[in-house]
């Protein structure tokens, strides 16, 4: 009798970025595998826009920059992926084929049922090999709630929840301030 188990395909980091080039969806990689980024909903899509379009127009003229979904981040540790927004501080340290920003100080992820438990804990265990990554946030699309994780040393992270429209994030490593009310912008008005 033959075994028709087959060994899941191990993928290098070049054979990613080959199939990305071409891929009609995004994909994330790590450790071989590649993974299907699932799209979003309403909320999601424009909870990262509102807060993409907060950090640009605060940024503008100043040493950090921001990017959107559009630019991967890769970690030390091998995850290249897509973060909803992220912010960069003075020159942009890229890999060899420009596709991927390692030097990111704050990440930025919009959390969904499918991704929430991902987001808050794996990723951000890979997200925190990072040397320059100093401002983690994760922006609920459900309902009004914000977490934001401050580096504080090395291997210590201060957390501070946000419920309120009124409340305001302070983001130390870009010298800036984030209102609720313009991260949830056209989504829970009436709250």
């Amino acid at each position: 009798m033959k075994n028709t188990q087959t060994t899941p395909k191990s993928f290098t980091r070049d054979e990613y970025f080959d199939l990305e080039k071409s891929a009609e969806i995004k994909h994330e990689f790590y450790n071989g595998e590649i993974f299907a980024m699932s799209g979003g909903t309403f909320n999601h899509a424009r909870i990262s826009g509102n807060t993409f379009s907060a950090l640009n127009v605060k940024l503008r003229g100043k040493c950090c920059t921001p990017t959107n979904s559009d630019m991967r981040i890769e970690t030390p540790n091998g995850l290249i992926t897509y973060p909803d927004a992220a912010v960069f501080c003075g020159t942009p340290e890229l890999t060899e084929n420009q596709c991927a920003l390692l030097n990111p100080v704050v990440i930025i992820e919009v959390l969904s049922p499918s991704t929430r438990r991902y987001d808050e804990s794996g990723k951000f265990a890979l997200y925190r090999s990072i040397p320059s990554f100093q401002d983690y946030l994760l922006i609920d699309s459900e309902k009004v709630f914000v977490q934001h994780f401050r580096k504080i040393d090395n291997d210590e992270w201060l957390l501070h929840d946000y419920h309120n429209l009124a409340d305001s994030i302070v983001i130390n490593s870009i010298q800036e301030t984030i209102y609720l009310h313009e991260i949830y912008d056209g989504i829970f008005d009436d709250q």
